[in-house]
């Protein structure tokens, strides 16, 4: 199963009953290994979960901590992208160069970069006086 296959099926599961705007995601971290996720709201907006967020957790939960590639798809007109938050998650967790697959049910697809996505992103480097 590819990437996006598994963003895809993983998407089925999402749990939208206030925007009905179902996400998923899949990892692929640097072990190989495949992690997914979808979205998960809640009548309180806020405390939803995003499907990178999803993702990226259960990546951390099985041991993996590097991303190596990601996949993202949304039924949406035009390939769906991260909010700002997931942008900073997945920034945490994958080198610049780490190739970001958005896509829509429809097949268009664009492909991206994580800096690309989140340029100027927060990182370790700005913690090394503490």
């Amino acid at each position: 199963m590819t990437l996006i296959e598994t963003a895809r099926a993983v998407r089925e599961n999402a749990y939208a009953p206030y925007s009905k705007f179902k996400v998923g995601a899949a990892i692929k971290a640097t072990s190989g290994a495949v992690y997914a996720g979808c979205n998960v709201e809640n009548v309180a907006y806020p405390e939803g979960t995003c499907a990178e967020a999803g993702a990226i957790a259960a990546m951390i939960a099985a041991g993996d901590t590097r991303i190596a590639e990601i996949a993202v798809i949304a039924d949406s007109p035009k390939p769906i992208s991260c909010c700002g938050g997931c942008r900073q998650k997945i920034a945490e967790f994958a080198d610049g160069d780490v190739v970001v697959t958005l896509t829509t049910v429809d097949g268009v697809t664009a492909q991206t970069t994580v800096a690309d996505l989140l340029p100027g992103s927060f990182d370790a480097d700005y913690m090394s006086r503490v």
